[in-house]
C-alpha cells in the first residue's frame, strides 16, 4: 500500500495551536498552504490549484440530533421544511403544491435509470429534522446521528446560536484532508484499506441495492469510523455538509506567481451560483464530503475534493453540518 505524503506547507503565526479550545469537541486544523481539488474526478472539481488559509477550530462531529434539539429548546427556531414555501419565491408553481416538507431517499426494488434521480428521490410532506423519513418516523434512538433535513438558513441560525461559523469550502477541504498530500481519500490512497471499510457509504449497486457492510442502511451515530490526522470524524460519507461558499461549475486555475495564491478564498458570488438551467433560480452553497448514498457506481464523492451544489431553499435526509470558530474573528 502506497503510503500519502504528508504535506510540508510554510508555516507563520497562525499556523500555532492557540491552546485550549473554545467549545468542547473542537480540533485545531493548522493553516498552511495546501492542493485544493482534483483532475481526476468529476469535472467541477478541477483544476486543482494552490490554497492558503489561516488555522481555525472545528467541530470534531456534525451536529447531533441531540445538539439540534438543544437549539430548538432555547430558541424556539422552526426550520425551514416545517413551514409551507412563500407562494412569491416560486412565480409559476401552483400554490398547492406549496407544502411543508423535505427530501426523503426512497429505495427501488430494481434497476433504474442513473440519469433520472426522480427514481429514487421523492417530496415528502411533513419530513423534518423531528421526522426524517416523514410522518410517523423519528428521531427516538438516534440522538447521536447527524441532524437532517436541515437548509441553509437553519445551519446558519444554528451556527449564530453555537456562536461558530460555517466553514468556507478552502477551510473544510483542509480540514478533510487531514494534512496528507494528493491522497483522494481522508485517510489515504485505497477505498477500504486491508478491505477495512473507513466511512458510511453505499455498498452494492446503488440505488437498489443495499449490502450494508459497514453495518448502516441509513445514516451512523457520529465517530462511528476512524478520525483522519487531525482528529475529525466522518470528513467522507455519512451525510454532506454545508460550506458558507456560493457554488461555482469550476475552480479557478492558479495564479501564474505564487505570491498571488488565494489566501481564506470564499468562492464564487450569489449570482454566479444561479443555475441558468433551473425554472426558479434560486441560489446555490457548496455541499462537501459526500453521505451514506454515494456508491462506487454512483456519485463517487467520498473524498476531499468532491462538492456538488445544493440551493439554499433545499433540504434532504443526507444533508447536515458542523461548525468552526476562527480566532480572533
Amino acid at each position: 500500500m502506497t503510503i500519502p505524503i504528508q504535506i510540508h506547507a510554510h508555516r507563520n503565526h497562525e499556523d500555532e495551536h492557540p491552546g485550549p479550545a473554545p467549545y468542547p469537541d473542537m480540533a485545531w486544523i493548522p493553516g498552511g498552504t495546501f492542493l485544493m481539488g482534483s483532475n481526476s474526478h468529476y469535472p467541477e472539481e478541477a483544476p486543482v490549484h494552490r490554497v492558503t488559509v489561516d488555522g481555525f477550530w472545528m467541530d470534531r462531529y456534525t451536529v447531533t440530533n441531540e445538539q439540534f434539539a438543544s437549539f430548538v429548546r432555547e430558541t424556539g427556531y422552526i426550520t425551514l421544511a416545517e413551514y409551507p414555501p412563500n407562494p412569491t419565491d416560486y412565480p409559476g408553481v401552483d400554490p398547492t403544491q406549496l407544502v411543508a416538507g423535505s427530501l426523503v431517499f426512497q429505495q427501488p426494488d430494481h434497476q433504474v435509470d442513473l440519469n433520472d434521480f426522480s427514481a429514487w428521490w421523492a417530496f415528502i410532506p411533513g419530513a423534518n429534522w423531528r421526522h426524517p423519513e416523514g410522518p410517523g418516523s423519528s428521531i427516538k434512538g438516534r440522538e447521536k446521528h447527524p441532524v437532517v433535513h436541515v437548509a441553509y438558513q437553519d445551519v446558519e441560525a444554528y451556527a449564530h446560536w453555537a456562536h461558530k461559523v460555517l466553514p468556507t469550502e478552502a477551510e473544510w477541504e483542509r480540514a478533510a484532508r487531514g494534512g496528507l498530500r494528493g491522497a483522494p481519500y481522508t485517510w489515504g490512497n485505497e477505498l477500504a484499506p486491508g478491505g477495512k471499510l473507513m466511512a458510511n457509504t453505499w455498498q452494492g449497486e446503488f440505488p437498489w441495492q443495499n449490502l450494508c457492510l459497514d453495518g448502516y442502511e441509513g445514516t451512523a451515530p457520529v465517530g462511528s469510523f476512524p478520525p483522519n490526522n487531525y482528529g475529525l470524524y466522518d470528513m467522507a460519507g455519512n451525510v454532506w455538509e454545508w460550506t458558507s461558499d456560493w457554488y461555482a461549475p469550476r475552480h479557478q486555475a492558479d495564479a501564474a506567481k505564487q505570491c498571488c495564491t488565494p489566501h481564506n478564498p470564499h468562492g464564487a458570488s450569489e449570482t454566479q451560483s444561479l443555475d441558468p438551467d433551473q425554472a426558479v433560480r434560486i441560489p446555490r452553497k457548496v455541499l462537501k464530503g459526500g453521505s451514506y448514498l454515494c456508491a462506487p457506481n454512483y456519485c463517487q464523492r467520498y473524498r476531499p475534493a468532491a462538492r456538488t451544489p445544493q440551493t439554499i431553499d433545499t433540504s434532504t435526509c443526507h444533508t447536515g453540518f458542523r461548525c468552526i470558530v476562527r480566532p480572533n474573528a
